[in-house]
């Protein structure tokens, strides 16, 4: 967890680098696996990135194979006698996440230490406390029944895999029990084998409401994993007499297996990432869905848990909705030249769309706020809620202020005089520009694009009074059409205004940093 938290957007572009071709994928996937110490959460991150279109479900397939193998790697280094570790990782662990003024990713670091130290000593706990079960009257016939039975041997373990949501616990359990001499090695290799199988299931489970592109990778890797039980099983009763080519004593052997299957598995498979795809394809087809705009596209939550990620979703999410405001404000000019009925009636059902889309973000933003973050995050957070929140506000003012004033034109039959229309048409090109600018500022956190904003507003102010100067000498002229339109111009110049006051304040904490940041450093000279 500790991992996914600080350096999951890090471990996202590494799958994503090692997208370009079947072997780089394989060794990416094994890689974060690696790290991640999860085959699991490494298929999940897989299924978004394939359900999102970023990489096709053959590539996903190919990384799948090798997070199975990453997850052996792990497997083999906790195999070994590291128990002169734990006070050291507790205690570094420690000192780094309590640390006041550490980073988050240090904190996380410290997270990860300390989740180290554990899992350890689970190992050293779990070797030393099944001693006494080597006395047990009932765990011989439990032994003797799953030996008798060895399908129903691979299905309990499949079972508890699925129940740990961890291949990985469930096989270093399997070695310790062969270890302290009380589950033998032939069954041992049999309930490996359930281990790898169950294994499979929590990822199937957890994308059952996903896009059917991200379904196809856990069901392909079920596939091969029960395709490969499948022959193993087979094959046993013939390998029996040959187990010691596994090498090392009877704990060794079981983990060796593991690493075995798996990498077997990835060699075979590897060549035929394609055809598997094609027949995930088969078994899951391609639904074709009604495009609801209200729904939100980008906020997954299965990304909650990494704060990094999520953020980066809620981001695009928000930026959706900046598209959206924009589409509105650029409809509302062509309104009020046109008394277009039909595109004001558009105008105000898009702001409908924005609020369910905001209402999505907020509920998003809510659950995200119980997940640890960094600094840096928080931050990030306080942006993308508050942005999210002005493009709402803005949208508002375009459909309950500035369609109404249009709405009121079209019913009184009036029009603007041309310099009239000329002044809201400036007026109007220049907070275009401003919401284009603030969308650049939200993404980059630009202080220059932020000073420029802000100039920019002061440019809308001074056309605002230059505006409203000709417009009163336009009345005093007794033009019939200023006259007439005199309180609707007043209205939605005003109305762009405070669209504009909204889009700035993006730039103003930017503005504050780069203050305080001059103010410290000022200071320490």
């Amino acid at each position: 967890m500790g991992i996914t938290h600080g350096f999951g957007a890090e471990l996202r572009r590494g799958l994503a680098v090692g997208a370009k071709n079947r072997v780089l994928s394989f060794l990416s996937g094994m890689g974060i696996t690696a790290l991640l110490q999860s085959s699991t959460a490494t298929v999940l991150i897989i299924s978004a990135f394939v359900g999102q279109g970023m990489i096709n479900s053959a590539t996903g397939l190919a990384m799948v194979l090798g997070a199975d193998v990453g997850t052996t790697l792990v497997a083999q280094v906790f195999s070994l006698d590291l128990s002169f570790l734990i006070p050291l990782f507790m205690i570094a662990g420690y000192i780094a996440f309590s640390m006041k003024k550490s980073s988050g990713r240090f904190k996380n670091l410290g997270r990860i230490l300390i989740g180290a130290a554990l899992m350890l000593f689970a190992l050293m706990w779990i070797k030393t406390s099944a001693q006494p079960l080597k006395e047990s009257e009932v765990l011989p016939i439990v032994l003797e029944a799953l030996s008798s039975d060895k399908i129903f041997g691979i299905l309990i373990a499949a079972l508890l895999t699925w129940l740990a949501h961890s291949s990985l616990a469930i096989v270093l359990l399997l070695m310790s029990f062969v270890a302290s001499g009380i589950l033998p090695l032939e069954l041992g290799i049999y309930m490996v084998l359930g281990a790898n199988l169950g294994g499979t299931i929590p990822p199937i489970l957890a994308t059952l409401k996903d896009h059917p592109e991200a379904r196809r990778v856990p069901v392909g890797n079920l596939i091969i994993r029960l395709i490969g039980v499948v022959a193993v099983f087979c094959f046993i009763p013939y390998i029996k007499p040959h187990l010691d080519i596994l090498g090392g004593d009877e704990t060794r052997k079981i983990v060796n297996f593991h690493t075995f299957f798996n990498v077997t598995l990835a060699l075979i498979f590897l060549p035929f990432t394609g055809i598997m795809s094609k027949l995930c394809q088969y078994i899951i087809p391609d639904v074709v869905e009604k495009d609801d705009p209200s729904q939100a596209r980008y906020l997954d939550h299965k990304d909650l848990p990494t704060p990094s990620v999520a953020l980066a979703s809620a981001t695009r999410e928000t930026l959706r909705m900046a598209d959206m405001v924009q589409e509105m404000l650029d409809s509302t000019i062509t309104v009020f030249k046109t008394n277009d009925m039909a595109l004001l009636k558009k105008v105000r059902e898009a702001d409908d769309v924005i609020d369910d889309i905001y209402g999505q973000i907020k509920i998003y933003m809510a659950k995200l706020s119980q997940e640890f973050m960094s600094e840096e995050e928080a931050q990030r957070y306080v942006q993308v809620l508050t942005f999210s929140t002005n493009l709402e506000h803005a949208g508002d003012v375009i459909d309950k202020n500035l369609m109404p004033l249009a709405l009121k034109k079209i019913k009184r039959n009036i029009n603007f005089s041309d310099e009239g229309m000329r002044e809201i048409a400036h007026i109007h090109f220049l907070v275009m520009e401003s919401v284009q600018l603030a969308q650049s500022i939200f993404v980059s956190n630009d202080v220059d694009m932020a000073k420029k904003l802000l100039q920019d507003k002061q440019d809308i102010r001074e056309a605002e009074l230059s505006g409203m100067t000709t417009h009163i000498e336009r009345l005093g002229d007794g033009v019939p059409e200023t006259i007439a339109t005199s309180s609707l111009h007043v209205d939605i110049i005003r109305d762009y205004r405070r669209i504009n006051s909204y889009m700035c304040t993006v730039a103003y904490p930017l503005l504050d940093e780069k203050d305080k940041s001059t103010h410290y450093k000022q200071e320490v000279k």
